[in-house]
Protein backbone atom coordinates (compact mmCIF):
# COMPACT_ATOMS: atom_id res chain seq x y z
CA UNK A 1 0.00 0.00 0.00
CA UNK A 2 1.15 3.70 -1.02
CA UNK A 3 0.82 5.66 2.28
CA UNK A 4 -0.16 8.62 -0.69
CA UNK A 5 -3.09 7.16 -1.38
CA UNK A 6 -3.78 5.86 2.32
CA UNK A 7 -6.40 6.46 4.55
CA UNK A 8 -4.22 7.44 7.69
CA UNK A 9 -5.22 10.54 9.63
CA UNK A 10 -2.31 11.41 12.10
CA UNK A 11 -2.48 13.84 14.51
CA UNK A 12 0.83 15.71 15.81
CA UNK A 13 -0.30 17.01 18.67
CA UNK A 14 -2.08 14.50 21.65
CA UNK A 15 -6.45 14.78 22.02
CA UNK A 16 -7.12 16.38 25.57
CA UNK A 17 -9.94 13.82 26.05
CA UNK A 18 -6.98 10.71 25.90
CA UNK A 19 -6.05 9.76 29.38
CA UNK A 20 -3.71 6.15 28.67
CA UNK A 21 -1.00 5.37 26.40
CA UNK A 22 -3.41 3.22 24.31
CA UNK A 23 -6.39 6.45 23.84
CA UNK A 24 -3.48 8.56 22.95
CA UNK A 25 -1.89 6.51 20.61
CA UNK A 26 -4.85 5.15 18.76
CA UNK A 27 -6.44 8.59 17.85
CA UNK A 28 -2.72 10.10 17.39
CA UNK A 29 -2.26 7.48 14.75
CA UNK A 30 -4.92 7.50 13.10
CA UNK A 31 -6.57 4.17 14.22
CA UNK A 32 -9.96 5.39 15.29
CA UNK A 33 -12.15 8.43 16.13
CA UNK A 34 -14.93 8.95 18.34
CA UNK A 35 -18.24 8.61 16.98
CA UNK A 36 -20.28 9.44 20.74
CA UNK A 37 -19.30 8.24 23.88
CA UNK A 38 -17.65 5.29 24.32
CA UNK A 39 -18.40 4.45 20.63
CA UNK A 40 -15.71 4.33 17.69
CA UNK A 41 -14.95 4.19 14.31
CA UNK A 42 -12.37 1.98 13.12
CA UNK A 43 -10.22 3.41 10.64
CA UNK A 44 -8.27 1.49 7.90
CA UNK A 45 -4.89 1.00 10.10
CA UNK A 46 -6.84 -0.03 13.51
CA UNK A 47 -8.95 -2.30 11.33
CA UNK A 48 -6.23 -4.12 10.12
CA UNK A 49 -4.77 -4.60 13.39
CA UNK A 50 -8.63 -5.82 14.73
CA UNK A 51 -8.74 -8.48 11.82
CA UNK A 52 -5.57 -10.16 12.22
CA UNK A 53 -6.07 -10.29 16.19
CA UNK A 54 -9.74 -12.25 14.71
CA UNK A 55 -7.74 -14.44 12.81
CA UNK A 56 -5.20 -15.70 15.62
CA UNK A 57 -8.29 -16.09 18.07
CA UNK A 58 -10.12 -17.56 15.05
CA UNK A 59 -7.87 -20.26 13.70
CA UNK A 60 -6.82 -21.36 17.51
CA UNK A 61 -10.17 -21.65 18.09
CA UNK A 62 -11.15 -23.76 15.50
CA UNK A 63 -7.84 -25.97 15.94
CA UNK A 64 -9.25 -26.47 19.42
CA UNK A 65 -12.66 -27.99 17.72
CA UNK A 66 -14.99 -24.80 18.67
CA UNK A 67 -17.32 -24.51 15.35
CA UNK A 68 -18.14 -20.74 14.17
CA UNK A 69 -21.84 -19.30 13.80
CA UNK A 70 -22.62 -16.12 14.29
CA UNK A 71 -25.64 -14.42 16.51
CA UNK A 72 -27.80 -11.10 15.92
CA UNK A 73 -26.84 -8.45 18.14
CA UNK A 74 -30.18 -7.61 18.99
CA UNK A 75 -32.05 -10.15 21.06
CA UNK A 76 -35.52 -10.73 22.36
CA UNK A 77 -36.31 -9.36 25.75
CA UNK A 78 -38.31 -12.63 26.34
CA UNK A 79 -35.48 -14.96 26.00
CA UNK A 80 -33.72 -13.15 29.20
CA UNK A 81 -37.26 -13.30 31.14
CA UNK A 82 -36.80 -16.80 30.72
CA UNK A 83 -33.50 -17.50 31.66
CA UNK A 84 -33.72 -14.94 34.51
CA UNK A 85 -31.70 -12.39 33.71
CA UNK A 86 -33.33 -9.50 31.96
CA UNK A 87 -34.20 -7.75 35.63
CA UNK A 88 -30.84 -8.82 36.66
CA UNK A 89 -28.45 -7.51 34.68
CA UNK A 90 -28.68 -3.87 35.24
CA UNK A 91 -28.54 -0.92 33.40
CA UNK A 92 -25.63 -1.79 31.71
CA UNK A 93 -28.32 -3.49 29.25
CA UNK A 94 -29.54 -1.24 26.74
CA UNK A 95 -33.28 -1.72 26.44
CA UNK A 96 -35.12 -1.28 23.52
CA UNK A 97 -38.93 -1.45 21.58
CA UNK A 98 -39.32 -1.75 18.02
CA UNK A 99 -42.15 -0.39 16.40
CA UNK A 100 -45.05 -3.46 17.41
CA UNK A 101 -43.91 -2.53 20.72
CA UNK A 102 -41.96 -5.52 21.24
CA UNK A 103 -39.09 -5.53 24.22
CA UNK A 104 -35.90 -5.90 22.80
CA UNK A 105 -31.94 -5.40 23.60
CA UNK A 106 -28.81 -4.87 22.18
CA UNK A 107 -26.63 -7.80 23.57
CA UNK A 108 -24.25 -7.50 26.27
CA UNK A 109 -23.46 -11.38 25.75
CA UNK A 110 -25.26 -14.23 24.31
CA UNK A 111 -25.29 -17.17 26.97
CA UNK A 112 -29.51 -17.29 26.70
CA UNK A 113 -29.30 -17.08 22.43
CA UNK A 114 -26.92 -20.10 22.34
CA UNK A 115 -28.72 -22.01 24.72
CA UNK A 116 -32.23 -21.25 22.86
CA UNK A 117 -30.52 -22.32 19.37
CA UNK A 118 -28.82 -25.59 21.00
CA UNK A 119 -32.03 -26.42 22.76
CA UNK A 120 -34.18 -25.89 19.58
CA UNK A 121 -31.73 -28.35 17.70
CA UNK A 122 -30.36 -30.95 19.99
CA UNK A 123 -32.04 -33.56 21.60
CA UNK A 124 -29.62 -36.87 22.47
CA UNK A 125 -26.36 -37.08 24.79
CA UNK A 126 -24.74 -38.14 21.87
CA UNK A 127 -24.93 -34.74 19.86
CA UNK A 128 -22.46 -33.85 22.69
CA UNK A 129 -20.25 -32.61 23.24
CA UNK A 130 -20.00 -29.10 21.25
CA UNK A 131 -18.45 -25.86 21.58
CA UNK A 132 -19.98 -23.06 19.05
CA UNK A 133 -18.44 -19.53 18.90
CA UNK A 134 -18.90 -16.56 17.41
CA UNK A 135 -17.29 -13.19 17.06
CA UNK A 136 -19.32 -9.98 17.11
CA UNK A 137 -20.28 -6.41 18.42
CA UNK A 138 -21.69 -6.55 21.43
CA UNK A 139 -23.13 -3.05 23.83
CA UNK A 140 -22.87 -2.36 27.42
CA UNK A 141 -24.29 0.72 28.59
CA UNK A 142 -21.26 1.87 31.26
CA UNK A 143 -21.83 4.87 33.06
CA UNK A 144 -18.63 6.61 32.47
CA UNK A 145 -17.10 5.18 28.84
CA UNK A 146 -13.65 5.69 29.34
CA UNK A 147 -10.34 5.22 28.32
CA UNK A 148 -10.94 4.81 24.60
CA UNK A 149 -11.82 1.37 23.34
CA UNK A 150 -10.40 0.01 26.79
CA UNK A 151 -13.74 0.46 28.37
CA UNK A 152 -16.16 1.55 25.39
CA UNK A 153 -20.29 1.08 24.83
CA UNK A 154 -19.61 -0.91 21.99
CA UNK A 155 -17.10 -3.44 21.91
CA UNK A 156 -16.30 -6.48 19.02
CA UNK A 157 -15.61 -9.53 21.52
CA UNK A 158 -15.07 -13.64 20.73
CA UNK A 159 -17.48 -15.50 22.70
CA UNK A 160 -17.73 -19.35 23.00
CA UNK A 161 -20.17 -21.74 24.42
CA UNK A 162 -19.60 -25.34 25.72
CA UNK A 163 -22.16 -27.68 26.01
CA UNK A 164 -21.71 -31.07 27.90
CA UNK A 165 -23.37 -33.99 29.77
CA UNK A 166 -21.90 -33.66 33.13
CA UNK A 167 -19.57 -31.91 35.21
CA UNK A 168 -16.49 -34.33 34.52
CA UNK A 169 -17.31 -33.58 30.89
CA UNK A 170 -17.47 -30.40 31.03
CA UNK A 171 -14.57 -29.76 32.98
CA UNK A 172 -12.75 -31.14 30.20
CA UNK A 173 -14.19 -28.53 27.59
CA UNK A 174 -12.87 -25.65 30.07
CA UNK A 175 -9.67 -26.97 30.47
CA UNK A 176 -9.12 -27.06 25.88
CA UNK A 177 -10.35 -23.62 26.26
CA UNK A 178 -7.94 -23.01 28.95
CA UNK A 179 -5.20 -23.95 26.95
CA UNK A 180 -6.46 -22.96 24.04
CA UNK A 181 -5.93 -19.25 25.24
CA UNK A 182 -3.00 -19.25 26.80
CA UNK A 183 -1.78 -20.26 23.17
CA UNK A 184 -4.00 -17.35 21.55
CA UNK A 185 -2.47 -14.56 23.86
CA UNK A 186 1.11 -16.10 23.05
CA UNK A 187 0.83 -15.94 19.09
CA UNK A 188 -0.02 -11.94 19.40
CA UNK A 189 3.28 -11.64 21.33
CA UNK A 190 1.98 -10.93 24.43
CA UNK A 191 1.99 -12.79 28.04
CA UNK A 192 -1.29 -13.15 29.60
CA UNK A 193 -1.55 -14.79 32.76
CA UNK A 194 -4.46 -16.59 34.52
CA UNK A 195 -5.76 -15.62 37.09
CA UNK A 196 -8.87 -17.24 39.58
CA UNK A 197 -11.92 -14.62 38.76
CA UNK A 198 -15.55 -13.85 40.16
CA UNK A 199 -18.27 -15.06 37.77
CA UNK A 200 -20.06 -11.99 37.87
CA UNK A 201 -23.19 -11.63 36.29
CA UNK A 202 -22.46 -14.60 33.95
CA UNK A 203 -23.46 -17.57 36.61
CA UNK A 204 -21.07 -20.13 37.70
CA UNK A 205 -18.98 -21.19 39.98
CA UNK A 206 -15.44 -22.13 38.22
CA UNK A 207 -13.91 -19.03 36.56
CA UNK A 208 -10.50 -17.95 35.32
CA UNK A 209 -9.06 -14.67 33.57
CA UNK A 210 -6.28 -13.69 31.59
CA UNK A 211 -4.21 -10.34 32.43
CA UNK A 212 -2.22 -8.63 30.29
CA UNK A 213 0.99 -7.04 32.58
CA UNK A 214 1.01 -3.22 31.94
CA UNK A 215 2.09 -0.28 33.86
CA UNK A 216 -1.00 1.59 33.21
CA UNK A 217 -3.36 -1.84 33.82
CA UNK A 218 -6.26 -1.29 35.92
CA UNK A 219 -5.91 -4.01 37.81
CA UNK A 220 -3.15 -4.87 40.56
CA UNK A 221 -1.35 -8.34 39.69
CA UNK A 222 0.78 -10.27 42.11
CA UNK A 223 2.12 -13.40 40.16
CA UNK A 224 4.90 -16.03 40.38
CA UNK A 225 7.73 -14.86 38.11
CA UNK A 226 7.38 -18.78 36.87
CA UNK A 227 4.57 -17.54 34.88
CA UNK A 228 5.63 -15.49 33.18
CA UNK A 229 8.93 -17.12 31.89
CA UNK A 230 6.47 -19.82 30.49
CA UNK A 231 5.79 -19.60 27.18
CA UNK A 232 2.88 -21.95 25.59
CA UNK A 233 3.44 -22.06 22.11
CA UNK A 234 6.49 -23.96 23.09
CA UNK A 235 4.77 -26.84 25.12
CA UNK A 236 3.82 -29.64 22.87
CA UNK A 237 0.36 -29.93 24.53
CA UNK A 238 -2.14 -32.82 23.49
CA UNK A 239 -5.48 -31.20 23.53
CA UNK A 240 -6.65 -35.25 23.67
CA UNK A 241 -4.47 -35.75 26.42
CA UNK A 242 -4.34 -35.45 29.86
CA UNK A 243 -4.98 -31.44 30.41
CA UNK A 244 -6.19 -31.68 34.23
CA UNK A 245 -2.35 -31.53 34.40
CA UNK A 246 -1.31 -28.78 32.25
CA UNK A 247 -3.93 -26.48 33.68
CA UNK A 248 -2.76 -27.70 37.36
CA UNK A 249 0.53 -26.79 36.04
CA UNK A 250 -0.54 -23.21 35.99
CA UNK A 251 -2.65 -22.53 38.24
CA UNK A 252 -0.46 -24.29 41.23
CA UNK A 253 1.55 -21.82 40.60
CA UNK A 254 0.13 -18.16 42.57
CA UNK A 255 -1.15 -15.42 40.64
CA UNK A 256 -3.69 -13.12 42.49
CA UNK A 257 -5.11 -9.92 41.98
CA UNK A 258 -4.34 -7.30 44.65
CA UNK A 259 -8.36 -7.35 45.65
CA UNK A 260 -7.34 -11.46 46.77
CA UNK A 261 -3.65 -11.24 47.41
CA UNK A 262 -2.89 -11.50 50.89
CA UNK A 263 0.77 -10.65 51.83
CA UNK A 264 0.59 -12.99 55.02
CA UNK A 265 -0.60 -15.78 53.18
CA UNK A 266 1.03 -15.43 49.94
CA UNK A 267 3.30 -18.83 49.75
CA UNK A 268 6.40 -16.95 47.14
CA UNK A 269 9.58 -15.72 48.32
CA UNK A 270 9.72 -11.64 47.42
CA UNK A 271 12.26 -12.32 45.07
CA UNK A 272 10.07 -14.19 42.94
CA UNK A 273 6.98 -12.46 43.19
CA UNK A 274 6.32 -9.99 40.29
CA UNK A 275 4.20 -6.75 41.68
CA UNK A 276 2.93 -5.26 38.50
CA UNK A 277 -0.45 -3.93 36.82
CA UNK A 278 -2.53 -5.56 34.19
CA UNK A 279 -5.66 -5.59 31.63
CA UNK A 280 -7.96 -8.03 31.54
CA UNK A 281 -8.17 -9.19 28.02
CA UNK A 282 -10.25 -12.65 28.54
CA UNK A 283 -12.32 -14.97 31.19
CA UNK A 284 -13.81 -18.51 30.40
CA UNK A 285 -16.76 -19.35 33.00
CA UNK A 286 -18.19 -22.61 34.20
CA UNK A 287 -21.68 -22.32 34.94
CA UNK A 288 -23.04 -25.62 34.85
CA UNK A 289 -27.29 -25.64 34.82
CA UNK A 290 -27.83 -22.09 35.30
CA UNK A 291 -29.05 -21.90 32.07
CA UNK A 292 -30.11 -25.40 30.99
CA UNK A 293 -32.71 -25.59 33.82
CA UNK A 294 -34.85 -22.40 33.49
CA UNK A 295 -34.43 -22.82 29.76
CA UNK A 296 -35.26 -26.41 29.99
CA UNK A 297 -32.43 -27.34 27.69
CA UNK A 298 -32.22 -31.09 28.22
CA UNK A 299 -30.99 -34.07 26.35
CA UNK A 300 -32.16 -37.64 26.34
CA UNK A 301 -30.13 -40.36 27.92
CA UNK A 302 -30.36 -44.22 27.25
CA UNK A 303 -32.27 -45.00 29.46
CA UNK A 304 -34.90 -42.27 28.47
CA UNK A 305 -34.18 -39.77 31.02
CA UNK A 306 -34.30 -36.28 30.19
CA UNK A 307 -31.62 -34.44 32.18
CA UNK A 308 -30.02 -30.62 31.47
CA UNK A 309 -26.87 -29.88 29.93
CA UNK A 310 -23.93 -28.34 31.52
CA UNK A 311 -22.47 -25.25 30.38
CA UNK A 312 -19.75 -23.19 30.14
CA UNK A 313 -18.65 -19.64 27.70
CA UNK A 314 -15.40 -18.52 27.17
CA UNK A 315 -14.64 -15.01 26.21
CA UNK A 316 -11.89 -12.91 24.62
CA UNK A 317 -12.12 -9.23 23.78
CA UNK A 318 -10.67 -8.63 21.02
CA UNK A 319 -11.27 -4.75 20.20
CA UNK A 320 -9.94 -4.33 23.90
CA UNK A 321 -7.01 -6.38 22.72
CA UNK A 322 -6.09 -3.68 20.55
CA UNK A 323 -5.89 -1.61 23.05
CA UNK A 324 -4.13 -3.63 25.72
CA UNK A 325 -1.39 -4.59 23.38
CA UNK A 326 -0.38 -1.26 22.83
CA UNK A 327 -0.20 -0.24 26.36
CA UNK A 328 2.20 -3.11 26.88
CA UNK A 329 4.42 -1.89 23.85
CA UNK A 330 5.08 1.21 23.27
CA UNK A 331 7.27 4.02 24.09
CA UNK A 332 7.89 7.85 24.04
CA UNK A 333 7.94 7.71 19.99
CA UNK A 334 4.82 5.68 19.52
CA UNK A 335 3.22 2.05 19.16
CA UNK A 336 5.59 -1.00 18.78
CA UNK A 337 3.55 -3.55 17.62
CA UNK A 338 4.42 -7.71 17.44
CA UNK A 339 4.61 -8.90 14.18
CA UNK A 340 1.88 -11.13 14.65
CA UNK A 341 -0.58 -8.50 14.81
CA UNK A 342 0.79 -5.28 12.75
CA UNK A 343 -0.80 -3.69 10.53
CA UNK A 344 1.95 -4.06 8.08
CA UNK A 345 4.76 -5.72 8.56
CA UNK A 346 7.31 -3.24 6.93
CA UNK A 347 7.00 1.03 6.60
CA UNK A 348 9.20 1.63 3.43
CA UNK A 349 10.95 4.90 3.49
CA UNK A 350 12.00 7.28 0.46
CA UNK A 351 14.00 9.95 1.48
CA UNK A 352 14.17 11.71 -1.67
CA UNK A 353 10.32 10.64 -3.83
CA UNK A 354 10.96 12.74 -7.39
CA UNK A 355 14.87 11.47 -7.70
CA UNK A 356 15.17 9.03 -10.13
CA UNK A 357 17.75 6.78 -8.06
CA UNK A 358 15.78 6.78 -5.05
CA UNK A 359 12.05 6.09 -6.69
CA UNK A 360 13.76 3.20 -8.58
CA UNK A 361 15.25 1.64 -5.80
CA UNK A 362 12.16 1.97 -3.14
CA UNK A 363 10.02 0.39 -6.15
CA UNK A 364 12.08 -2.07 -6.72
CA UNK A 365 12.09 -2.93 -2.83
CA UNK A 366 8.13 -2.64 -2.81
CA UNK A 367 7.29 -4.68 -5.76
CA UNK A 368 9.73 -7.38 -4.26
CA UNK A 369 8.16 -7.48 -0.79
CA UNK A 370 4.69 -7.35 -2.38
CA UNK A 371 5.85 -10.09 -4.28
CA UNK A 372 6.94 -11.93 -1.57
CA UNK A 373 3.61 -11.80 0.50
CA UNK A 374 4.85 -9.42 2.59
CA UNK A 375 3.02 -6.90 3.93
CA UNK A 376 4.27 -3.14 3.51
CA UNK A 377 2.97 0.58 3.56
CA UNK A 378 5.41 2.21 1.09
CA UNK A 379 5.81 5.99 2.27
CA UNK A 380 5.96 8.12 -1.43
CA UNK A 381 4.96 11.27 -0.23
CA UNK A 382 6.91 14.52 -0.79
CA UNK A 383 7.22 15.53 2.78
CA UNK A 384 10.80 15.95 4.82
CA UNK A 385 12.68 13.36 6.28
CA UNK A 386 12.00 13.75 9.65
CA UNK A 387 8.30 13.98 9.59
CA UNK A 388 8.16 10.70 7.84
CA UNK A 389 10.40 8.74 10.73
CA UNK A 390 7.87 10.48 12.75
CA UNK A 391 5.15 8.88 11.72
CA UNK A 392 6.47 5.77 11.01
CA UNK A 393 7.66 4.84 14.87
CA UNK A 394 3.78 6.52 15.72
CA UNK A 395 2.33 3.78 14.16
CA UNK A 396 4.84 1.41 14.87
CA UNK A 397 5.52 -1.11 12.06
CA UNK A 398 7.94 -3.95 13.13
CA UNK A 399 10.67 -3.07 10.08
CA UNK A 400 11.75 0.44 8.78
CA UNK A 401 13.57 0.16 5.46
CA UNK A 402 14.58 3.50 4.42
CA UNK A 403 16.16 4.58 0.73
CA UNK A 404 18.18 7.53 0.70
CA UNK A 405 20.50 9.16 -1.87
CA UNK A 406 23.71 8.79 -0.05
CA UNK A 407 22.85 4.98 1.14
CA UNK A 408 22.28 4.16 -2.76
CA UNK A 409 25.92 5.99 -3.64
CA UNK A 410 27.14 2.74 -1.41
CA UNK A 411 24.39 0.73 -2.48
CA UNK A 412 23.03 0.29 0.72
CA UNK A 413 19.85 0.89 2.61
CA UNK A 414 19.21 1.54 6.29
CA UNK A 415 17.55 -1.44 8.32
CA UNK A 416 15.44 -0.71 11.17
CA UNK A 417 14.25 -2.83 13.82
CA UNK A 418 11.03 -0.74 15.97
CA UNK A 419 11.01 -3.04 18.86
CA UNK A 420 14.65 -2.49 19.33
CA UNK A 421 15.44 0.62 17.93
CA UNK A 422 18.52 -1.04 16.44
CA UNK A 423 19.65 0.08 12.90
CA UNK A 424 22.16 -0.40 10.26
CA UNK A 425 23.31 0.02 6.40
CA UNK A 426 23.02 -3.35 4.61
CA UNK A 427 22.64 -4.13 1.19
CA UNK A 428 19.27 -4.12 -0.66
CA UNK A 429 19.37 -8.02 -0.93
CA UNK A 430 20.20 -8.72 2.74
CA UNK A 431 17.75 -6.37 4.00
CA UNK A 432 15.08 -8.15 1.97
CA UNK A 433 15.82 -11.48 2.97
CA UNK A 434 16.09 -10.50 6.84
CA UNK A 435 12.40 -9.23 6.31
CA UNK A 436 11.29 -12.19 4.64
CA UNK A 437 12.29 -14.54 7.20
CA UNK A 438 10.83 -12.85 9.57
CA UNK A 439 7.25 -11.73 8.33
CA UNK A 440 6.66 -15.75 6.95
Amino acid sequence: MRLSRYFLPTMKETPAEAQIASHRLMLRAGMIRQSSAGIYSWLPLGFRVLKNIERIVREEMDAAGAQELLMPTIQPADLWRESGRYDAYGPEMLRIRDRHDREMLYGPTNEDQITEIFRDSVRSYRDLPKNLYHIQWKFRDEVRPRFGIMRGREFYMKDAYSFDLDFEASKRSYNIMFVTYLRTFARMGIRAIPMVADTGPIGGDMSHEFIVLADTGETGVFAEQALLDRDPIAEDIDLDGDLDAVVRSWTSRYAATDEKHDPAQCPVDEGQLVQARGIEVGQIFYFGTTYSEPMNCLVTLPDGTRVPIHGGSYGIGVSRLVGAIIEASHDDAGIIWPDAVAPFSVGLINLKTGSPECDAAAEDLYNQLNDAGVEVLYDDREERAGVKFAEMDLIGLPWQLTVGPRGLKNNVVELKRRATGDSREVAPDTALAEIIDSAL
